[in-house]
């Protein structure tokens, strides 16, 4: 194979695994058990090990459903979602607590959890047919600069992690946990608010009695126009307007009301604490393991093993990105290279000559290159399946963006 080829794969991988930049749902802790999330690496393969979060096998970018596909499916458990094949186990009145990979600080905005009676099996349940109820909400916490304190900033405090509370009255039964956070930074345009919703079986045990009959279907959540939708958080706010339907009457006081003033108090911490088992298999069942603390799984193309919890998340960037208004974003801060080039073989020997300058057109910039391309490639792609792959996308690039403009990986992916 010639070197300049083996180059452009190396150039190639580091910009699709650094365009990653936003974040997913990794894990969930719930009863002092960890559970494993969906990942981004199992929508390569034909099959990847039963987790706990639901399958998105469109969101390879971890991008986000803007507000004009707020009728359609896509907003209710992100894009092309599907049901998970576990659940977590978790009390009424007890916490579930959702780790992300990572989240970017310039992305402020509120978080918002519901909750719908999935009546039977979650993982057979017809998502369409949903009806969720808001049992958590947080928006603007407190106003000392601009653009104030959201409840975002306060997951990131937190280590990436959100806690809610699944409200006592519910009674036992198959629920689906719609957690979101919507993207504020550009919603001062018409179409420019992003909602990143990711789903998560729930088995609710107890005694509580209220089964949600009733509720919200997924694709009435919001409208485009709602005020804490198309809101500019960059002109002082004395008060904002948490989007979706009223909260639920069962959940716990002081969770967020409809509307947060700028007065309210600041941002709150939180710390993880020790958990005792991963689940393997059946999600019912774990295996003792040492207390370990929850590690959140770095972005980018990573292998299908939910054994495989690596270490520290990738980091935030205050680099804002823009919409382009059909789920892509620009970025235009300066280009910085990659230093790391794991999990891409066979290795380019030192004595090989440097490869043609076209090559470099992949390298990412900006936010992207936060990202280190680290992660191994799927187990079932072949070599052939990844060079016709990395072929399109280097065309691609020459021709539609002339190696400047850096996009979302589904730009490359759905060409």
């Amino acid at each position: 194979m010639s070197t300049f080829k083996l180059a452009a794969v190396v150039a190639a991988l580091a910009g699709v695994t650094a365009v990653t930049a936003h974040g997913m749902m990794s894990s969930v802790v719930a009863g002092g058990k960890i559970y494993p999330g969906y990942e981004i690496g199992f929508s390569y393969s034909a099959s990847h090990p039963p987790v706990v979060g639901w399958d998105t096998p469109g969101n390879k970018d971890t991008g986000f459903v803007n507000p004009g596909n707020f009728s359609g499916p896509n907003i209710i458990c992100h894009n092309d979602a599907t049901p998970a094949a576990l659940s977590v186990s978790v009390a009424a009145g007890g916490t579930v607590e959702l780790q992300w990979t990572t989240w970017p600080e310039s992305h402020h905005g509120p978080v918002i959890d519901y909750l719908a009676n999935c009546n039977g099996e979650c993982s057979s349940t017809d998502k369409t047919k949903l009806k969720f109820n808001k049992i958590d909400e947080q928006g603007l916490i407190s106003w000392d600069s601009q653009p104030g304190s959201w409840a975002s900033d306060k997951l990131i405090a937190a280590g990436n992690k959100w806690t809610v509370t699944v409200p006592k009255s519910v009674a036992p039964g198959n629920y689906v946990l719609r957690h979101e956070i919507i993207a504020l930074h550009s919603a001062n345009n018409a179409d420019g608010a992003q909602n990143y919703p990711q789903c998560v079986n729930l088995k609710v045990t107890g005694s509580g009695t209220d089964t949600l009959s009733s509720g919200t279907l997924g694709t009435k959540l919001y409208t485009p126009e709602d005020s804490g939708i198309l809101v500019n958080i960059y002109n002082k706010l004395t008060s904002y307007t948490i989007p979706g339907p009223k909260l639920y009457s069962g959940a716990l006081s002081g969770t967020g009301p409809t509307t947060v003033t700028a007065a309210s108090s600041g941002i709150a911490t939180s710390t993880a604490g020790d958990y005792g088992a991963i689940p393997t298999g059946d999600a019912s069942s774990t295996a003792a393991v040492a207390p370990t603390t929850a590690a959140p799984l770095p972005t980018g193309i990573y292998t299908n093993s939910s054994s495989e919890l690596p270490g520290k998340p990738s980091k935030s960037t205050k680099k804002p990105c823009t919409s382009t208004g059909s789920g892509f974003l620009t970025s235009t801060t300066a280009t910085a290279t990659p230093t790391s080039t794991a999990g891409v073989e066979p290795t380019l020997p030192s004595t090989e000559p440097t490869a043609p300058t076209e090559s470099t057109e992949a390298t990412p910039s900006g936010d992207e290159a936060d990202i280190e391309p680290s992660q191994k490639l799927p187990k079932d792609m072949t070599l052939k399946e990844l060079f016709d792959w990395l072929d399109l996308i280097v065309a691609e690039l020459k021709k539609k963006m002339g190696g400047k403009v850096r996009r979302h990986a589904r730009a490359f992916m759905d060409m």
